[in-house]
């Protein structure tokens, strides 16, 4: 096919992509941007999404949250802009444990994470004269408090969140927090940054030519030929296939995928409020199991794990609005670093067993266990650093750069995400996080110490 010129060519139209060409063409004013992807925008991950966002992010440093309190700025900033297309909620994330020691741990945590810069920890005890605890609305986000509020008041929380388990000891709700239609957002970026320029090919991005040191063109795999497209700058943002993309310019990423999964269901039983927040159980548990269903689960080498102790995180919310009677549900309890594979290998015992985690925080969902309910499941893969940060910046080939390794956080993170790649491309004023997300962070001593100490930053 014959050849063309861009100023940057994108390879990969899912949220990290379509923010980066956003705020690329619409922010930065390069009008000449390319996307190229074989598969729609939107289409592979980044419409699996949970929706939901957070500032409330543990350390070590406060480059976490910092970025997700300028993500969230920009969402907001967004959704005043567009009219609330995409109908952002700040009903925040309620982390709660039956664990006294746990519940410790909970008060503690707050109190790093606030210190981060996530907004002021309020305890709430049930003492008289102290500021009554303010429920999120279930729509909208002006107003609403940053930070958390604690509440260790077991009459409190059940006043509260009478759905929870009576054994609830503590609750956390994280408040700058919430979810949006992750879709509409993404069509959004993409309408606003063709509307500046840019243009969407269906195509595979099979070579990057590099002379001299630095990035030349780009080849493009079309129906009907090769497009190869001269251009100075190529941006990795190939999600899945973020290491395979870095392999054109020879750069090797350290990052691996995991596949996670969710599943949604009609809640008949009304077992989950409709304007509750996000629903997050923090403690470990052994599921029960009969003993007839422990003897088959300990046939198979797939599902003998599902007789141990389960890891904390299992979550869910309430999705839709109206008179929508959906709930999602998630538990990453099996998370193997894999390869990539389309369509999804999905585990027919998924659905069962998240709900029967569930019912250790919300008991009434006990009820669905005798009949389950008709579950839809599908999910993603969650590609990620060791120490579950973003790639964001150049690459050691003059003209290549990375956004990627956005984890669980892709939906949330993107904007900034997308904002920091622009700076980068453009050579504009760089945010003082940017370094902790630059490739060049794992050649540093320090930061390479740091990783033996830290383990995963902040996945739920």
């Amino acid at each position: 096919m014959p050849g063309q010129r861009a100023d940057v060519v994108i390879c990969g139209a899912g949220i990290a992509g379509i923010a980066a060409a956003y705020h690329l063409a619409v922010r930065c004013g390069i009008a000449d941007v390319v996307l190229a992807d074989p598969e729609p925008p939107l289409s592979v991950t980044s419409d699996k999404s949970t929706e939901c966002y957070r500032n409330w992010w543990p350390g070590p440093g406060d480059a976490m949250v910092r970025l997700m309190n300028r993500s969230i700025d920009l969402l907001e900033e967004l959704a005043r802009q567009s009219g609330d297309v995409f109908h952002l909620n700040r009903r925040g994330y309620l982390y709660a444990t039956a664990d006294p020691a746990r519940a410790r741990e909970l008060e503690r945590l707050g109190a790093e994470i606030s210190a981060l810069g996530a907004g002021p920890l309020r305890r709430r005890a049930g003492r008289p004269g102290e500021a009554p605890y303010v429920p999120a609305p279930p729509e909208g986000f002006e107003g609403q408090p940053t930070g958390a509020d604690i509440l260790t008041d077991q009459a409190l929380i059940r006043r509260h969140f009478p759905c929870l388990s009576e054994r609830t000891l503590a609750a956390l709700h994280a408040r700058r927090c919430g979810w949006f239609s992750a879709q509409q957002y993404g069509m959004y970026l993409l309408e606003q940054a063709r509307a500046h320029g840019a243009r969407l090919i269906p195509g595979r991005v099979e070579g990057v030519e590099v002379g001299g040191g630095r990035v030349r063109a780009v080849r493009v795999a079309r129906v009907g030929g090769t497009s190869v497209i001269a251009t100075p700058t190529f941006v990795n943002a190939a999600g899945p296939w973020l290491t395979e993309v870095g392999r054109l310019v020879g750069a090797d990423l350290p990052v691996f995928s995991e596949l996670h999964l969710k599943i949604a269901f009609r809640d008949d039983r009304q077992v989950i409020p409709r304007h509750a927040p996000l629903l997050i159980w923090i403690d470990p548990q052994r599921l029960a199991w009969s003993e007839e269903e422990r003897a088959l689960l300990a046939e198979s080498p797939q599902t003998a794990h599902l007789l141990g102790e389960m890891p904390d995180g299992v979550h869910a919310r309430p999705e839709g609005r109206g008179d929508s009677t959906t709930v999602l549900m998630l538990w990453p309890y099996h998370t193997p670093p894999v390869a990539p594979v389309f369509p999804l290998p999905l585990d027919p015992a998924y659905a069962e067993v998240v709900l029967r985690g569930m019912t250790a925080m919300l008991p009434a969902l006990a009820g669905y266990l005798e009949r389950l309910p008709r579950a839809v499941v599908d999910g993603g893969y969650y590609t990620k650093t060791r120490e579950n940060r973003p790639l964001v910046g150049p690459l050691p080939v003059e003209g290549a750069y990375v956004i990627g390794a956005l984890s669980g956080f892709g939906q949330m993170a993107s904007a900034a995400a997308g904002e920091l790649l622009a700076a980068h491309v453009a050579g504009t004023e760089l945010p003082g996080y940017a370094p902790a997300f630059r490739l060049e962070r794992y050649q540093d001593p320090a930061y390479r110490a740091l990783l033996e100490q830290a383990g995963a930053s902040g996945q739920l």
